[in-house]
């Protein structure tokens, strides 16, 4: 038996045997085809008056005022200025924002959901960018809380670091300061930071236990640390050796990848530099006559590093050319394909004496040019390219990582000519010692190439180049005595963990991918004292490392913080049974470390500290953690439990001005989060704030200022409208007691149900996948096409004049309740505030209770009747062929003639009007018409100035099982009726009389 929906027993006998009918007959293979208008759903009236909305003035009229029933709430339409400050926080208090994270975690549930927060860094006030953050969070935690899951959220804060304790000395420095004051000055300033943050977090209506945070500069976070670090070190992945590092002159440590940023507009001299040629390769030195007249050409943007040069590299596969100058004859080799661009540059035709394949340069040695009894070989490489410069790579081991490579391949000597400020040392020699590299003392090493003629050409050079995230200065890279993780041996595990990871957008892949290649080692100690001491002895004679890696390290750094490391005796750090296991000698014949732990290793291990054994649902931050705490985590979690630390992530862009650009002080265009909740003018509050951030798209860059946040505030006005009119019409109306079973409701009002739920399953899907904007996107089309344009428009008329406890009206109310209900949790994640204002005014639930403690949207299997829409889908197509019929007229004037020949749609519309004229039906209710005519055929006493259309309407059921196209016609005449005094229908005898629906109100109130 077919489950098509009809109210009546007849009607649904009906469907069935129309079913089985088509079904004999194997159907229409037709699409829908409406003649009058490509909608199915009909939206709006026309202009011209509204029906069902009661006169103001007028004797005869103010008569039946008291009668109609009229909205009426105390949900204010505006909220403005102080008062919705005021508001805002006064739905905080008194629906419990502040409970309801511990609240939702001691009730029993099936299933848990972890966002673990990415800790903001604790040195400075909140802006923009956390509210993006934070707020993206929140409306996740909140939807997962609504559908009933238990929420593992426990916002943290990276708490050491550099730019942390800049700040907290500011002009003070290091100077004349021990660790332990420089330590406590830092965390003072960090805890300043987090209280202002923390505040701002509330005060958005993030949800937490706001008492239950996470800090890296807590005991219990630093031992945790630790015990990832000793697990890392156990395995061989952590490892202490002399190798280039980025290196900060301006912040005085090593820096890794991810505190690094590039400067696209950086300056560089760079420069072509001759290296004689004293030995030529063995199997090129017959045809090639004399070495000394050929010199090998590099280039470079770093000139400073040529005192250090240990090599010249080759492309083995690439081919390599020896060029004679037409107006000196000076010989040089270069690869072959760079051969155009230098004559280009020098300005002269270069000849071509031989070429030959790169291979055939091994063996050849080169003169270095500024330092006399040098030379230096001819090497192969793969990191040669031929996008710039000569196809030959100057290579200087001690600065540059491919040259490290070289080095530790061919056995080269890595010799540190820079000291720890960025200075030349001594190895230098005397003209260089104490320049700055980066400045005068790349002037100086320029000045040396010309004196011995081996500056072939200068040139300014506009690149990307490093520059220290903290300070805003360039770095050098040098080499130094650090502490690694060796990520070449973690890079296959990190990218197969990867694999299994969801990211959204999925184009955020690749660069995951892509930033996991380019680390090959990753630096993690620093030498600051703000942070996580790397818990390690060094022998005072031989400087070899001992590390305390039992339990009584963790232990002392969970009891006491990392602050112990500086005040107990190394004693106590070093107890004798370390030293005894170790077979070490004794405690006085060693010396604590200095350096800290990389923050990116800090807030690395944060899983290990705040999840435990479990992994999250997902990690959500912006796109500058692809290369940071995205990856750290990642690597810290693969080494030790070879799983990442999520199971999926959403990576957001970054807010910027409403003209795309970055926000700066000193461009003024920074938007705080404060100003715009609190004023500034307007006053916007949390929620304009929390809108923002759904409507956008944030997996791009996130534009805010005046005008998008205008916009955000008069979306939420439209919408305190629409829940202000749902609100009104149910005054009175408790849906506990006076609900209307589905099964006896009006046709329109069982659709809207259908339609309610449809639009649940949108949001939560659109919810499901981090797309607020698309919730919005789906709400704003729900209120505009299916509600105001729809649905009210057809109802006011029943909801304001009919009797009170009317069935009709009831059964509308019960529809208004649901879609109230509906809305108001579908819009909770992202404006919590108005939610629970709006609950406190809505009907069906006891005073105390709370929106965010009753769940989500109530929606049931029931409400989808695919036979219901096709009966008020069909009735809509006829409606809108109706409407386009009288353009910009009052439908409410007219009576209309329905005509279908006898079919399945016939039979649809025979259950929304029973009788073959009427003024009270569903049919007419929905046409909006004065009254409604059914008929197999056009009567032939059809008045001549009648206005005729005509349609078809596909009936699709089952699937497509049932399909039966339909052709209707329509006459459209001018109704005879007079308007009734009391609801300004067309259906009354005379002007000054009721219609006999409101002569049976007024009867039945008296």
């Amino acid at each position: 038996m077919l489950r098509l929906l009809c109210r009546s027993s007849a009607g649904s006998q009906t469907l069935v045997r129309w079913a089985r009918r088509s079904q004999r007959g194997g159907g229409l293979l037709l699409h829908r085809a409406l003649s009058c208008t490509s909608s199915r759903r009909c939206h709006g009236t026309g202009s011209g008056e509204v029906n069902g909305q009661p006169a103001e003035n007028g004797s005869s009229n103010a008569l039946y005022r008291d009668s109609v029933l009229l909205p009426k709430t105390e949900f204010p339409m505006k909220l403005t200025g102080q008062k919705l400050l005021d508001r805002e926080l006064q739905i905080q208090q008194e629906c419990g924002f502040a409970d309801l994270y511990s609240w939702q975690r001691e009730r029993k549930a099936k299933n848990k959901f972890c966002l673990h927060d990415g800790p903001p860094y604790a040195n400075g006030d909140p802006h923009v960018g956390h509210a993006l953050n934070k707020i993206l969070k929140d409306i996740r935690n909140r939807f997962e809380m609504l559908r009933g899951r238990q929420v593992h959220y426990i916002p943290g804060w990276d708490c050491h670091g550099l730019p942390i304790e800049l700040k907290a000395l500011g002009d003070l420095g290091t100077s004349g300061l021990s660790p332990l004051q420089i330590r406590q000055k830092a965390r003072e300033f960090a805890e300043g930071a987090i209280a202002r943050q923390k505040a701002a977090f509330q005060r958005w209506g993030v949800m937490a236990d706001w008492d239950q945070c996470y800090y890296t500069f807590d005991g219990t976070y630093e031992a945790a640390q630790l015990k990832v670090f000793q697990e890392m070190h156990s395995k061989g992945l952590i490892y202490q050796d002399y190798k280039p590092v980025f290196w900060s002159p301006s912040s005085g440590t090593a820096l890794a990848e991810a505190e690094l940023e590039y400067n696209p507009e950086h300056v560089s001299r760079a420069i072509y530099a001759t290296f004689p040629l004293v030995t030529l390769p063995p199997k090129i030195a017959s045809q090639k006559g004399e070495a000394h007249v050929v010199s090998v050409l590099v280039w470079t943007t770093q000139p400073w590093t040529i005192p250090a040069n240990q090599a010249v590299c080759y492309m083995p596969n690439a081919q390599y050319s020896v060029v004679k100058r037409v107006d000196n004859s000076e010989k040089f080799l270069v690869a072959t394909e760079r051969t155009a661009s230098i004559a280009a540059l020098l300005g002269t035709d270069l000849q071509t004496v031989g070429t030959f394949t790169g291979s055939l340069l091994e063996g050849g040695i080169c003169k270095h040019p500024t330092i006399p009894d040098k030379q230096v070989p001819l090497l192969p490489a793969n990191h040669v390219t031929m996008v710039k410069g000569t196809g030959l790579v100057h290579t200087a081991p001690a600065h540059g990582m491919e040259d490290y490579s070289v080095a530790s391949q061919f056995k080269l000597p890595v010799e540190c000519m820079v000291d720890e400020d960025g200075k030349f040392n001594e190895l230098a020699g005397a003209e260089l010692q104490k320049l700055s590299v980066v400045t005068e003392g790349n002037d100086k090493v320029i000045s040396m190439l010309k004196q011995c003629n081996a500056l072939l050409k200068e040139e300014q050079c506009v690149h990307s180049y490093p520059y220290d995230w903290r300070t805003k200065q360039p770095v050098v890279i040098r080499p130094s005595k650090q502490w690694f993780i060796n990520t070449e041996t973690l890079k296959d595990k990190a990218k197969e963990a990867l694999q299994k990871v969801r990211v959204l957008p999925e184009s955020a892949r690749s660069s995951l991918l892509t930033m996991l290649d380019r680390r090959t080692y990753w630096c993690i100690s620093r030498q600051r004292s703000w942070g996580v001491p790397i818990p390690v002895f060094y022998h005072k004679e031989s400087g070899e490392a001992l590390i305390n890696n039992r339990m009584h390290i963790f232990t002392l750094f969970k009891e006491k913080g990392s602050d112990c490391w500086w005040e107990l005796p190394i004693e106590t750090l070093l107890p004798p049974e370390v030293l005894k296991k170790s077979k070490a000698g004794a405690v006085s014949d060693y010396v604590r470390g200095e350096d800290v732990l990389d923050i990116w290793f800090d807030s690395g291990a944060s899983w290990a500290a705040v999840l435990e054994d479990s992994r999250a649902d997902v990690y959500v931050e912006g796109k500058d953690q692809i290369g940071g705490w995205f990856q750290s985590s990642l690597l810290t979690s693969v080494a030790v439990r070879n799983k990442a630390p999520y199971k999926s992530l959403v990576v957001h862009g970054f807010a910027v001005s409403e003209k795309g650009e970055k926000m700066s002080k000193s461009v003024g265009n920074v938007v705080d989060p404060d100003v715009v909740i609190n004023g500034g003018k307007p006053a916007y509050g949390a929620d304009v704030l929390r809108w923002w951030v759904a409507e956008s798209n944030v997996f791009s860059e996130v534009q805010i200022g005046p005008s998008v946040l205008n916009s955000a505030r008069d979306s939420i006005s439209k919408l305190r409208n629409t829940l202000k009119f749902l609100l009104g019409n149910l005054q009175g109306f408790d849906p506990r007691l006076q609900a209307v079973d589905p099964k006896q409701m009006h046709y329109i009002d069982q659709y809207m149900l259908h339609l309610l739920r449809e639009y649940s399953i949108k949001v939560t899907d659109a919810y499901s996948e981090f797309d607020a904007g698309r919730v919005i996107r789906v709400l704003q089309a729900f209120i505009t096409r299916e509600l105001s344009s729809f649905y009210f428009s057809i109802i006011k008329d029943r909801l304001y004049c009919d009797a009170e406890d009317s069935l009709g009206r009831r059964s509308c109310q019960t529809v208004l309740e649901e879609i109230l209900d509906g809305v108001t949790r579908s819009i909770a994640p992202i404006l919590p505030h108005m939610a629970e204002e709006v609950y406190l005014h809505a009907p069906g639930h006891d005073e105390g209770e709370t929106l965010f403690k009753s769940g989500w949207i109530k929606s049931s299997s029931v409400w989808r009747r695919p036979g219901l829409e096709e009966a008020v889908e069909g009735a809509c197509a006829i409606r809108d062929c109706f409407l386009s019929s009288i353009p910009g007229k009052n439908a409410a004037r007219y009576d209309l003639t329905v005509a279908i020949e006898p079919g399945l749609l016939f039979e649809l519309m025979e259950s929304l009007q029973e009788e073959p004229t009427s003024t009270t039906s569903q049919l007419a209710e929905l046409m909006m018409a004065a009254r409604v005519n059914l008929a197999t055929k056009m009567p032939r006493d059809l008045d001549p100035e009648a206005l005729l259309n005509h349609g078809t309407f596909l009936i699709n059921l089952e699937g497509g099982v049932i399909r039966e196209e339909s052709a209707y016609s329509i006459a459209v005449t001018p109704t005879s009726a007079a308007r009734c005094p009391r609801c300004r229908r067309y259906t009354a005898n005379s002007a000054d009389c009721l219609c006999p629906r409101c002569q049976s109100v007024i009867s039945q109130a008296h």
